[in-house]
């Protein structure tokens, strides 16, 4: 497949990937990563749809596609105008085709109209306002998860109220939104409270606007679930069956209370083999914990952190070597990113573009690998319990608790800011029907 037609001076040859230069174009464009990912994904669609070479497509061609979108019960409003965003890009940015740069005509350009703008200056106008909203999380150190986040749900919220301007909207209408996800969405309480703790930060630190009162709002209902939790005899069964880096990764969720981000975002200077202990930096809600190492895994780390080391040195002789850090720790120690000790002990495989900076750079490995492993593993192994990798975790904290260990110590371990959110672990300690004979028996 190509986007080209004969005599055009961008030419894509075989080797190259013509979606791959879509989305790092996407990405010079100031559309975040996972932005740009969606972007590639709704272009591949409106060509699996048109059937022909996208350069002959018309803009009666996208409002059709458009048109197909708006009448799937299965997408969103704002799913439509993301894709409407991601042709605009293609065709009007990254092709060229005269249709869209010409003039505002067909469905790429008919956005939504906010307080008598344009739809031009509207494009503008939510342009700068991403942006803005993108320096200040970056400023404050938030993860590239949370700013996909916070941006994807500041672009629903301002889409629901898209017939009016940003700096008109207010508490009231933020909480209409907040019931929305509640009673039609019918959302989890988690998320609600994301798309509340987005908004408000947008209006803080973005907009310069104190919200006030929001007031009294339908929340969604937070279910009181207990924890899976593994026996102990099904842990050791687990870990016994995963192999390699999957294994060591498993262990020091069910070992050290770990979670999954936390785990694949180790560094080599966090593990601290004299003192068994592991340096949780930047955790959940940016905070920094230690907890303890398993002497188990002593061995299995020590090697695996000579492979890094040899994995590390390789990259430098090829001219790379540099990891992900803070801005602020790589504007003061200029080399840190090419030092051994800031390497993550859980690489990825291949070198990858970083989203931000644009840097290549060799990244962690993604979660996703584990997950997919242990969920298999439990599947192989016969265990009929909804396990993922916060079970581990869960079990972690379960049979401290069971070995006597006071709550205030597993607390500190988990890295809870409060008390009550580890005291559902307490679980354990109250199983009146353990002590109680069945009739039946």
């Amino acid at each position: 497949m190509t986007f080209n037609s004969k005599g055009d001076s961008r030419v894509f040859t075989v080797k190259k990937d013509p979606w791959a230069e879509y989305f790092h174009f996407a990405l010079k464009k100031g559309v975040t990563g996972k932005d740009a990912r969606f972007y590639v994904h709704r272009a591949k669609r409106f060509f699996e749809y048109i059937k022909k070479p996208l350069r002959n497509c018309t803009a009666k061609d996208v409002k059709a596609f458009l048109d197909n979108l708006s009448h799937d019960s299965a997408i969103e409003p704002w799913q439509v105008e993301q894709a409407r965003d991601a042709l605009r890009l293609l065709y009007r940015d990254f092709l060229k085709v005269s249709w869209a740069v010409q003039k505002p005509v067909g469905a790429i350009h008919e956005l939504p109209q906010q307080s008598g703008l344009s739809s031009e200056e509207t494009v503008s106008v939510n342009s700068e306002i991403f942006k803005k909203l993108q320096i200040e999380m970056r400023f404050r150190h938030y993860s590239i998860r949370t700013e996909e986040t916070y941006i994807q749900w500041v672009r629903r919220f301002l889409y629901f109220h898209r017939t009016r301007s940003a700096e008109d909207l207010s508490a009231g209408d933020v909480k209409v939104f907040l019931e929305h996800l509640a009673v039609k969405k019918q959302v989890s309480a988690s998320t609600q409270n994301q798309a509340l703790n987005a908004i408000v930060f947008f209006f803080d630190q973005v907009m310069k606007k104190d919200l006030g009162e929001i007031g009294d709002f339908t929340r969604a209902k937070r279910p009181l679930r207990l924890p899976v939790v593994l026996a102990k005899e099904e842990a050791d069964r687990l870990l016994g069956a995963l192999t390699g880096i999957y294994s060591l990764m498993a262990g020091l969720l069910y070992g050290s209370g770990l979670r999954i981000m936390e785990c694949v975002r180790l560094r080599v200077k966090d593990i601290d083999f004299a003192q068994n202990q592991i340096i949780v930096r930047d955790g959940k809600g940016q905070k920094d914990r230690i907890t303890i190492l398993p002497k188990r895994f002593h061995q299995p780390l020590k090697e695996r952190l000579d492979f890094v080391k040899s994995l590390h040195e390789e990259d430098l002789a090829k001219g790379f070597g540099e990891v992900y850090l803070w801005l602020s720790i790589e504007h003061k120690y200029k080399n840190a990113a090419k030092e051994f000790i800031w390497q993550y002990v859980f690489p990825a495989n291949n070198l990858s573009v970083d989203p931000r900076s644009g840097k290549v750079r060799r990244h962690h490995i993604n979660e996703s690998a584990l997950q997919k492993e242990l969920k298999k593993t439990v599947q192989t192994l016969g265990i009929n319990k909804k396990v993922s990798c916060h079970t581990l975790r869960h079990s972690f904290a379960t049979h401290l608790l069971e070995n006597g260990y006071d709550i205030r110590t597993v607390q500190e371990l988990l890295g809870h800011s409060d008390v009550s959110t580890t005291m559902i672990y307490t679980h354990v300690l109250n199983t009146p029907g353990l002590a109680v004979r069945s009739p039946v028996d």
